[in-house]
């Protein structure tokens, strides 16, 4: 989903850069140093989810695993994505250097909306919460982007109107496939290590004593 170089306007590229920059300003307040490696193993998940392109119009689609990102990072989920996007640029040349801005805020963003839908959990009293509200974070972070990116290419020209809606429509069926995939992430994760999850609340059970495993 990452926008070109030479598409957008001037005025869309530098307000991609003042939302990036106030953006990780606000989300990277009082980062703790042991939320690193954690934002690094992240960061290597959707680095590599986000390799394999398939074209569609001025755009691109594939798997971004930006709501997976908001699932583990909560808010830490924006400077993760930015520095994937900063890097996938510089390596691969995806996307480019003038619309990093832009793109950091279209799969950041995403990933944001992501957090705040997996966050509706702690309201609800349903069976497999986790598995239903990590579909629905991993659904959101993708059509969120998809609402950024059509809004960047109608705000540069009529011209794009098309493209916009076409590009938008495009990214539904993806979706889909990651609301399945985030879902069974933060299942799979809330059995083997819940604690990595943003926002888990964690249940103490006290030590059974010895005394009262004789009573049982």
């Amino acid at each position: 989903m990452h926008i070109s170089d030479g598409i957008l306007s001037a005025p869309v590229l530098v307000t991609g850069f003042a939302g990036t920059l106030a953006m990780a300003a606000y989300t990277m307040r009082k980062m703790d140093m042991d939320d690193i490696p954690k934002i690094s193993v992240i960061t290597s998940v959707f680095f590599v989810a986000s390799l394999i392109h398939v074209p569609v119009g001025p755009s691109s689609a594939h798997l971004i695993l930006n709501g997976l990102v908001g699932v583990v990072l909560g808010m830490r989920a924006f400077p993760a994505i930015m520095l994937g996007v900063i890097l996938q640029t510089i390596l691969f040349g995806h996307g480019g250097v003038t619309v990093i801005g832009v793109n950091s805020v279209m799969l950041g963003g995403g990933g944001l909306m992501a957090y705040f839908v997996w966050q509706l959990r702690h309201r609800f009293n349903i069976e497999k919460k986790e598995v239903v509200f990590g579909a629905l974070a991993g659904g959101t972070g993708i059509v969120a982007s998809g609402v950024v990116l059509a809004v960047a290419l109608v705000t540069t020209g009529e011209e794009f109107m098309a493209s916009a809606g076409f590009v938008l429509a495009a990214h539904f069926p993806i979706a889909i496939v990651e609301a399945v995939v985030v879902g069974a992430c933060a299942g799979f994760l809330l059995k083997v290590k819940p604690d990595i999850l943003a926002g888990q609340v964690q249940v103490f059970v006290p030590p059974v004593s010895e005394a009262e495993k004789e009573k049982t």
